[in-house]
């Protein structure tokens, strides 16, 4: 079972329905506990936002569609935190870095994400953390560039 079927299992447990459909505006929506994901769209893509969307179930309440709203930008990035948290995390980043990727493509692809979602994290990452975040034995640079360094 692949990572996204996993979290379709998941939204079903939660009594969640979840149906992949044309959509012209967006790449995924939730109302409620119904969640629409594109069905135009790569299963890697797919993954990326069902996790955004699962995400907005776990974390929001009600329609936050107005991104002028504060409070609605706010859950907007609540439901990203999640998916960055669940599919990236600085563990992924700290792994990708063990596993050999020494490119923002290697990585994406070894985590199992687009590039834009990797890329969307790290931008997350840098703002919550500054230049660098450090996990056990690893300091993970933000500025100038993504690195990961291993202290001996």
């Amino acid at each position: 079972m692949t990572a996204y079927e996993q979290m379709l299992a998941e939204a079903d447990k939660n009594n969640v329905v979840a149906k992949e459909k044309p959509l012209r505006a967006s790449k995924g929506r939730i109302k409620g506990n119904r969640i629409a994901i594109n069905n135009k769209m790569t299963e890697i893509e797919k993954k990326c936002i069902m996790a955004e969307e699962l995400g907005h179930y776990y974390t929001g309440i009600g329609d936050i569609i107005d991104q002028s709203d504060i409070v609605n930008r706010k859950q907007e990035l609540s439901g990203r935190i999640h998916a960055y948290n669940r599919l990236i995390g600085l563990t992924g980043i700290v792994n990708s870095y063990k596993h050999g990727c020494r490119s923002l493509s290697d990585a994406a692809e070894y985590l199992d994400v687009t590039e834009e979602f990797l890329t969307e994290a790290i931008q997350y990452y840098r703002s919550k953390y500054g230049h660098f975040a450090t996990l056990d034995n690893y300091i993970i640079y933000f500025e100038p560039a993504l690195g990961v360094f291993e202290l001996v």
